[in-house]
């Protein structure tokens, strides 16, 4: 898939496993920052029971791994350490251009925010 260019409804809804084969949630949507038409974080629904009291993540777009081979989405993350991430719920999803969560969430997950290297 990295060579390819992705629609939106071809990313949500997958799958992400990590790099031990578990499935660790599924993408629930793109965030996109309108200014500069960057995708700035996927976000990953993991954890409850039956889809409630489910957890939302934001995954920097930059630490998802897609494999053109066998079409999956990887992150190389165990549960704890995505237990332990900044996480928001489904009735309060953080702004996008709430830079100290963003920066955190990248952070989390050692990947350079690139949105603001440059500023």
């Amino acid at each position: 898939m990295k060579s390819n260019i992705l629609s939106s409804s071809s990313i949500t809804g997958q799958n992400v496993y990590n790099l031990k084969d578990e499935n660790i949630g599924d993408i629930k949507d793109l965030m996109i920052d309108p200014n500069n038409a960057e995708v700035v974080y996927a976000v990953l629904s993991f954890g409850g029971f039956m889809g409630i009291g489910n957890k939302l993540f934001a995954i920097p777009i930059e630490a998802l791994q897609f494999s053109d081979k066998d079409e999956s989405i990887r992150l190389d993350v165990d549960k704890e350490k995505l237990e332990n991430a900044p996480s928001f719920d489904k009735d309060n999803w953080p702004m996008t251009a709430d830079n100290k969560f963003v920066d955190s969430v990248y952070s989390h997950y050692g990947v350079q925010n690139q949105r603001h290297a440059s500023v």
